[in-house]
């Protein structure tokens, strides 16, 4: 079980990255930079290279909009030739409000659009001449689309590794399905051990079906809510208002990934009632409304010895990855969070 983190999106990133050093020192296996509207990740992820020397960088994630292909498979190589080969490409499809609201361009065939990226991406980093022919990418550009003068090329400089690790971030059935066929890492969230293979069991198996045996076995990394202690039951309150903001908030009726999960997971009632009070501005009620057995599984909070049995639990259930949400939001909270964590992991 390896222990990781997320950059925070707030504050000095000087001070985030030295914090993310000594981190690293505790033991911290992990250190992921989202990008959503926020600054990007890629200049962030460059500076952590520089000031780190062991630890596992992560786009978590890059969506598969933003950026050609090419980008994408150009900047991850780029990523893991300044980190000594420490870098993994995190994907995702984001949501159409994020992809059209922000980018202003077409949510659509998620799916397809990311089994070619992949597909480029691999190709790109074997140094090959790129030409793909897929329903949605074909490289060179067509003639009777732009000049005729495209032609097949190759990565000029030699990648320190021809295969990057690629994590998805995915939820739905065949996201996931694709995620356990074509990737080295999955990315679920609100991770719930006891209930992952009744909602996700069968879409693992059938992409782990159809894998390429040289890709290993599926990592699975999956963030959680942690708080070490025999007086920190308080803080299951500060989980709520992030859960309802996923799966509340985060879409629109009838379009919200999130939502579609609470209900898989069994919660249709509830989830229905998170989204009407949320998008309905009652915000603090729709936090109160998330079902207290959802928050309690898909966090790491209590004792030692609950915090123990629960990293087993999500070992068992096939997770190799826990990306730390410390609810002690201060640097040296979040130091002590991650030295337990390695003490108490497998």
């Amino acid at each position: 079980m390896r222990i990781g983190i997320q950059a925070s999106y707030s504050g000095g990133f000087q001070e985030t990255a030295a914090e993310i050093r000594d981190l690293e020192s505790a033991g911290l296996d992990v250190a992921a930079v989202a990008e959503v509207y926020t600054f990007d990740a890629v200049s962030q992820l460059g500076y952590l290279a520089a000031v780190t020397e062991r630890v596992e960088l992560l786009s978590a994630i890059f969506p598969i909009y933003s950026r050609t292909p090419a980008l994408t498979a150009m900047t991850a190589a780029g990523l893991d030739f300044v980190s000594g080969g420490r870098f993994t490409l995190g994907l995702g499809a984001s949501g159409p409000q994020v992809i059209e609201g922000w980018h202003g361009v077409p949510y659509d065939a998620p799916l397809q659009r990311t089994r070619e990226i992949v597909e480029i991406c691999r190709q790109v980093w074997r140094r090959e001449r790129l030409a793909h022919d897929g329903k949605k990418y074909t490289v060179p550009l067509p003639a009777e689309q732009g000049t005729g003068l495209g032609k097949p090329l190759k990565l000029i400089n030699t990648p320190v590794r021809e295969r990057i690790p690629v994590m998805l971030a995915a939820l739905g059935p065949k996201n996931v399905e694709l995620a356990a066929e074509v990737a080295e890492a999955w990315e679920p969230i609100f991770f719930v051990p006891e209930k992952a293979s009744s909602v996700w069991g069968e879409p693992l198996a059938a992409g782990k079906a159809k894998r390429d045996a040289s890709l290993g076995d599926l990592q699975v990394i999956t963030g959680v809510p942690v708080a070490i202690g025999d007086d920190v039951e308080p803080l299951l309150d500060f989980v709520r208002p992030a859960m309802a903001l996923y799966i509340g908030g985060m879409g629109a009726r009838g379009k919200n990934f999130y939502n579609d999960l609470a209900i898989r997971y069994g919660y249709a009632d509830e989830a229905k009632t998170i989204q009407d009070l949320y998008l309905d501005g009652r915000k603090d009620e729709a936090a109160a409304a998330v079902p207290d057995e959802l928050v309690r599984s898909a966090s790491l909070i209590g004792p030692e010895s609950y915090v123990a049995e629960r990293i087993a639990a999500f070992a068992e259930a096939g997770v190799t990855t826990l990306m730390l949400q410390p609810l002690d939001d201060s640097r040296a909270g979040r130091l002590k969070t991650v030295e337990t964590m390695k003490r108490l992991a497998p």
